[in-house]
């Protein structure tokens, strides 16, 4: 409806739609998420939660159903769902803080590692 923009705190922050269904209650959902756009057309998004001590409830949706619709920009389409790990995640970690320093600041909040994911578009 508003081809992808909003306002407020995220007015300068990329948004991606995730279309997701619970793993536990089967109800389909969507939750905006911050996203970091790559240079390849995939997608990382983090599962931060706030830096609250556990992961979203949606992190477990994707966990459990990884192939997903989401809506960026004014295109919707489908991607597969995938966690980082090891050195992919590290390098990850380092662009996206080195782009939103603020991001090492939710880390910090919490004990947990937080999860990367990689959104990959299906063709």
């Amino acid at each position: 409806a508003n081809e992808g923009k909003v306002g407020g705190r995220f007015e300068d922050s990329p948004l991606i739609l995730i279309h997701h269904v619970g793993a536990k209650t089967g109800t389909e959902r969507v939750t905006p998420v911050s996203c970091f756009p790559q240079s390849d057309g995939r997608f990382v998004i983090l599962a931060s939660n706030g830096g609250a001590p556990t992961n979203p409830d949606w992190y477990y949706n994707l966990k459990a159903r990884p192939k997903i619709n989401v809506e960026f920009g004014t295109e919707t389409f489908a991607v597969t769902v995938g966690e980082l790990e090891g050195e992919e995640r590290e390098k990850a970690w380092a662009d996206v803080v080195s782009a939103v320093p603020t991001v090492a600041n939710t880390q910090n909040k919490t004990r947990r590692t937080i999860p990367m994911l990689l959104l990959t578009r299906i063709t």
